[in-house]
């Protein structure tokens, strides 16, 4: 099993150190969080930076901007400024060789039938379009399920496989999110191609990205995990967190 970890973890540190960091430590993977002074059309203008992984193996993944942006707003200007920045990411990843964009399906604003049928509609057209972008570069776009929440798109199974079968992306699967929705095992069963797990443990009630083992997740009873990116806010719960996937009997 490949193991990384979200950059969010070591925020404030350079990328160079953040890599040299997971090399030390003996991590395979760094998901780019591209967020703050990595925002693709910030970043884009400084890969310079990015040279350093010659150096190291380590694979990179990165995860697109998704405060304040929305692939299913009805408004154009937010849903065109959300695409626009999705299509950012995927030319940072090219520029730096990652292979795998991930991002969020989207939001209903405000939930009655008719603007969630159009929310909808608009989040799958848009995705589609950013996936086939990333295809054309030679980028694996991928799409994650979410949390509880009645706005959120790709709560369940069923909804999620519809974005990616229809979009033609894979799925990241975070499990801590699938948890919150008591989904955990029906998604790790889930028919679809996986790009790979976002790992993080909770009481089931609230995505609280804790280090695994300080939650309520079965983590023995989740088989087919063959690359995890763990998502928790504080480097030493990242290494306590890969230290408890070591111990668990997870697919090698």
């Amino acid at each position: 099993m490949k193991v990384g970890f979200s950059a969010l973890a070591l925020f404030n540190l350079s990328f160079d150190k953040i890599v040299q960091r997971a090399s030390i430590d003996g991590f395979d993977a760094v998901e780019v969080l591209c967020e703050g002074p990595y925002l693709p059309r910030f970043a884009l203008k400084g890969v310079a930076q990015f040279e350093i992984l010659s150096q190291y193996d380590i694979e990179l993944t990165n995860h697109s901007p998704t405060v304040d942006l929305n692939p299913a707003s009805v408004n154009v200007g937010i849903r065109e400024e959300t695409m626009k920045q999705l299509n950012e990411t995927v030319d940072l990843a090219a520029s730096i060789d990652a292979s795998t964009v991930t991002t969020h399906p989207g939001y209903i604003k405000r939930i009655n039938q008719r603007l969630t049928k159009q929310s909808l509609e608009l989040a799958l057209k848009s995705l589609e379009n950013w996936a086939q972008y990333a295809e054309d570069v030679g980028v694996e776009p991928s799409i994650e399920n979410m949390p509880h929440n009645s706005k959120y798109f790709c709560t369940y199974v069923a909804q999620h496989k519809l974005f990616v079968e229809t979009c033609g992306t894979s799925a990241t699967i975070d499990v801590g999110h699938a948890h919150t929705n008591n989904a955990t095992r029906e998604f790790m069963q889930a028919d679809f191609q996986v790009a790979y797990y976002h790992v993080s443990d909770n009481d089931g009630r609230q995505d609280q990205h804790l280090p695994i083992g300080k939650g309520t997740i079965d983590w023995d009873e989740l088989r087919g995990i063959n690359k995890a990116i763990i998502e928790v806010n504080d480097y030493k719960a990242v290494k306590e967190s890969r230290d408890a996937l070591t111990g668990v009997k997870l697919k090698r």
